[in-house]
């Protein structure tokens, strides 16, 4: 599904250059449930950027579902993560006075997409929100708003669920819940790569890709993933 060759991205900041991926070279199969880990500057945001399109590498090769993506123009590149790519975020990105239900629905509307309703109130289902469609955001706790925000991700039946530190506000139980929620549509078919400081976290997948520095210093099997 992913393919990434010699990627590089580099930034200048005051006349000097900042290597924030070097030579990173990786292959993502279809159905993986993988982590990212790394300490603070590794380079795990960067790489999500990119894999999500949203933003480009310096240099080097980035394929999607066997099509080159790295030299896409802008809207080819909205095109495709409104198509393919489903986000979740650490901060939640929720309208604060608007209903779960209408914060599902607005990425639909968006895309011009009919029948908005009926697929808002699936993905809250499969979250397990059902009998929290009517309640504001600002109603709902932590965990509840980061499924949510799950449910938004992946209303258009995205192949790629990218999560970037999506524990990161939540206590230990809601966190549990949240990953116990990706492994289940991991198991019904979807690509789920989680960014993560957390080791605990990072246990419940089945495979950790290591980050220092910008490089990619291990790519770890893991057979027995971590179940709480």
């Amino acid at each position: 599904m992913i393919t990434l060759r010699k990627i590089y991205k580099i930034y200048g900041m005051d006349g000097s250059k900042v290597h924030a991926l070097s030579d990173v070279n990786l292959e993502i199969d279809a159905r993986e449930f993988i982590a990212v880990m790394g300490p603070s500057g590794s380079g795990k945001s960067t790489l999500m950027n990119i894999l999500g399109c949203l933003d480009r590498p310096t240099s080097g090769s980035y394929i999607l579902n066997g099509k080159e993506v790295s030299g896409l123009e802008d809207n080819d590149l909205a095109f495709l993560r409104s198509q393919k790519i489903g986000f979740v975020f650490q901060s939640f990105n929720l309208l604060k006075r608007t209903t779960a239900l209408e914060n599902v629905e607005l990425p639909l509307i968006y895309a011009g997409i009919p029948d908005r309703r009926t697929l808002a109130i699936d993905a809250l289902e499969k979250v397990g929100l059902g009998d929290r469609l009517r309640h504001k955001s600002n109603e709902l706790s932590g965990g509840e708003q980061q499924r949510v925000a799950i449910a938004r991700a992946i209303v258009h039946s995205p192949d790629i669920i990218l999560a970037d530190e999506p524990t990161g506000n939540l206590d230990t139980k809601a966190g549990y819940e949240i990953m116990r929620i990706f492994k289940n549509l991991n198991n019904e078919g979807q690509t789920v790569i989680v960014v993560t400081h957390d080791d605990e976290i990072g246990r419940m997948t089945n495979r950790i890709l290591r980050f220092r520095d910008g490089r990619l210093v291990s790519d770890e099997l893991n057979p027995n993933p971590f179940q709480p």
